[in-house]
């Protein structure tokens, strides 16, 4: 497993970039109409006259899932010609892949092929490595990978199978029945064999014995072992034992006599190198035993040599250590003595140790996931020095365990403390989009666990809204969507998931804007509304449910028409209605209908007698300074401007809305500071053309007055790339607009021109 995420020479914490090769297979995985089609039954079919080697072959089908694709059946029929295509080593991880596609590509002869998380592979197809594993050096069956096992957690009965792969060098079962017919004599190539979590049964490990080259034996999770370590004592070549179990609570990993045991496997295994005693009690108890007093003179002398260690059993081991030691969660706390005999242990004691443990443990989840929590609690109550490698060791936990739930939770946490501590600022693009990306899969993956959403939210919130996660923005919003729609009430996942959203919603795009219209947060809001009102219940969900509208409808017509056929009316009135005294809401109501007002087909349904009566009582209003008096003015204004023949009501009559717009309008402070953020000011300057209603252009003239004098330096500039100061001129020269709209227009010029001009001195 190598270490993705680096520091790099300008001290920040990135992940190389793509390479050309890369990049091309990126192009490619995203764009398969370059080398095939699509027929109707979905397949895919290589295009007539292309032959792709076995070198683009392999690194397709690497990338194509690293770039976060399933492959399935229709993506594996480009591969079904022989003679066009060659595959020779191929890795499957959450792969949705049937037999069928399978035999596809075993019918290359491949020479490593690698299962893990495939659900869809049954035992029925075992048969296929009888056909097609006479080529095959490695072989990995890895977790939900049925190929040789039941798919039922508690079905044990062993399946019928024989290895007919003779050329195997490198085997990894996983949870596999060993019935005691399974051969393995005939495996004279085999090196490295891991039955991790198989059941032994009847099988004796004595049938290894016949295997010269086997150098690696893992039987982690495999017990009782005890009465096979004589069988494991007679394989002399060892250089890698695992006896290691996950955990030592029901009793296993229990030795009635541990220092002698280890011991006994020190003596006949010579040769070891790498030794993994993890969650057993073979380390003992951290003292030593007294020695024989028969022994002789030498023999003395050695065994002073080997007092020189906490773990008895590995006295041997003193003057030559082993590489690795593996301690997780010994008996007696064994990773924290001061003299064990190895280069590298892996245990809990401290930041080394633990990033030892998550470098070796990669594929054993449930293990990998309290080291994990390890991690998670280095960053929370201490101080973790190696950030990029602890990094790197969640992120690569999370990607290769997609579908194991408690790696995810207990990743996505350790995620948390990571980004929001002091390194965060050293995070380069690379490695804050494969931090989101990861978090998203796993969100994504386990959409119905409220703790993931959670874990998954908050981290988010750590990064910059939007600019960070623009490159999967389509896929965030239907998350938080879901984080809004589907929890409990008032719970905290949909608080912090609307709060999200409505920072999205503020801060994109009209295409954007779009995007969430469609995927129906509009609806989800009112939704969430109704909710509330039906309770009689204010809260700040309520209030952001206002809020994601205002700036969803911003400037996106259609959102304001979905608002209106959702009953937004209906619910707006009875906001207004139930929660007079909440400002923050109110102000939120007026600004979304600020937005729709700005739609002129849509006006019509704002013209009623009630909404009309309410807008002008609103223009009297002090709620949140003039905000809610100023949209108020603002959508009369607009409805205003459609001329008198649209004002189809006759009470109240246009011209005494017009005059309380006015006298609103007259007490305002030019100086006031506002809760506002315009990106463009076409709304407002259509209004500055409306001579047929010189009332529309006094609102219009005021608000770009306003916004000049308070903040110059955003909305002078919008003015002028608007064409605004030739629009104010001509209102200027105009003889119907009366002397005080003139006034007003006069100081957005004049602030505009000052502005205009520092700019222009500093320039010089």
């Amino acid at each position: 497993m190598s270490c993705k995420v680096r520091l790099m020479e300008d001290g920040s914490l990135d992940e190389e970039p793509l390479t050309l090769k890369e990049i091309a297979y990126q192009k490619l995985c995203n764009n398969l109409d370059i080398i095939s089609s699509c027929r109707p039954d979905n397949n895919r079919l290589l295009n007539a006259g292309i032959v792709l080697p076995n070198e683009i072959c392999d690194g397709f089908l690497e990338n194509y899932q690293r770039f976060n694709r399933p492959l399935d059946d229709n993506v594996i029929k480009l591969f079904e010609d022989t003679q066009r295509t060659s595959l020779k080593i191929v890795n499957l991880r959450n792969s949705t892949l049937s037999s069928i596609g399978l035999e596809t590509l075993m019918r290359h002869k491949l020479f490593a092929l690698s299962m893990w998380y495939c659900d869809m592979i049954t035992v029925n197809s075992h048969h296929l490595l009888a056909h097609y594993g006479d080529s095959l050096r490695s072989l990995e069956l890895g977790i939900s990978s049925h190929l040789l096992q039941n798919a039922e957690p508690n079905e044990k009965e062993p399946v019928d199978f024989q290895l007919t792969c003779p050329h195997l060098r490198r085997l990894v079962l996983n949870g596999v029945v060993m019935h005691h017919r399974l051969q393995f004599a005939h495996l004279h190539d085999l090196g490295h064999l891991d039955l991790t979590s198989c059941v032994l049964a009847n099988f004796s490990l004595e049938a290894l014995v016949m295997l010269p080259n086997l150098h690696t034996l893992i039987l982690f999770n495999v017990w009782p072992i005890a009465n096979q370590l004589h069988a494991i004592c007679c394989l002399r070549r060892l250089c890698t034992l695992d006896i290691s179990i996950s955990s030592s609570g029901n009793g296993h990993g229990t030795y009635d006599l541990p220092d002698q045991t280890l011991e006994m496997l020190m003596d006949n295994l010579r040769h070891l190198t790498h030794l993994d005693i993890s969650g057993t009690n073979l380390a003992g108890n951290g003292v030593a035993t007294k020695e024989s007093t028969n022994a002789n003179a030498n023999t003395k002398m050695e065994q002073q040599h080997f007092a020189l260690t906490d773990i008895p059993g590995l006295a041997s081991r003193t003057q030559r250590p082993l590489q690795f030691l593996g301690l997780y969660h010994t008996a007696h706390w064994a990773c924290k003595r001061h003299d064990i005999p190895a280069l590298e242990v892996a245990g809990d004691t401290n930041e080394q140790q633990i990033l030892t443990a998550a470098r070796y443990y990669h594929d054993r989840p449930v293990l990998l996931t309290r080291v994990l929590n390890d991690l998670y609690h280095l960053f929370r109550f201490e101080n973790c020095r190696d950030i990029h490698t602890a990094l790197d060791a969640v992120l690569s936990a999370m990607d290769r365990h997609l579908k194991f739930k408690h790696m995810q939770i207990s990743g996505s946490a350790t995620l948390f403390y990571i980004v929001k501590g002091r390194e965060r600022s050293k995070f380069g693009t690379l490695l804050r989009n494969h931090i989101i990306r990861t978090l998203l899969n796993g969100m994504e993956m386990h959409l119905t666990d409220d703790t993931m959403l959670r874990n998954g939210y908050l981290t988010l919130t750590q990064f910059h809204m939007p600019a960070d996660v623009l490159f999967e923005y389509e896929r965030l919003i239907k998350i938080l969507l879901h984080g809004v729609s589907k929890t409990e009430q008032e719970g905290f996942v949909q608080r912090i998931a609307i709060y999200l959203l409505n920072t999205l919603a503020c801060q994109v795009d009209g295409r954007q804007k779009l995007f969430l219209g469609e995927m129906g947060v509009v609806s989800n809001m009112l939704t969430l509304i109704k909710d509330r009102l039906t309770r009689s219940v204010f809260d700040d969900v309520m209030e952001v449910a206002w809020s994601t509208m205002w700036n969803v409808t911003d400037e996106t017509a259609i959102n304001c028409k979905r608002f209106l056929i959702g009953r937004g009316m209906e619910y707006f009135l009875k906001c207004l209605h139930t929660f007079p005294d909440r400002d923050e809401l109110l102000r939120n109501m007026m600004g979304l209908l600020g937005n729709v007002a700005e739609v002129k087909w849509l006006r019509p349904q704002l013209m009623t007698q009630e909404f009309i009566e309410v807008f002008a009582r609103l223009l009297d209003s002090l709620s949140d300074g003039i905000e809610v008096s100023y949209n108020a003015a603002g959508v009369l204004a607009h409805i205003a401007s459609d001329g008198a023949d649209a004002w189809t009501i006759k009470s109240p009559s246009r011209e005494h809305v017009l005059d309380r717009m006015v006298a609103a309008i007259q007490r305002w402070n030019i100086k006031s500071e506002r809760n506002i953020n315009y990106r463009s000011f076409e709304p407002i300057l259509s209004l500055v053309r409306c001579y047929e209603t010189p009332q529309c252009q006094h609102w219009a003239v005021w608000a770009l007055a306003n916004l000049t004098q308070v903040y110059p330096e955003k909305y002078c500039q919008l003015v002028e790339q608007e064409n605004g100061i030739q629009i104010l001129n001509e209102l200027i020269e105009h003889e119907s607009p009366y002397s005080e709209i003139k006034r007003i227009a006069r100081l957005v010029i004049e602030q505009c021109d000052s502005g205009s001009g520092s700019e222009r001195m500093v320039e010089g």
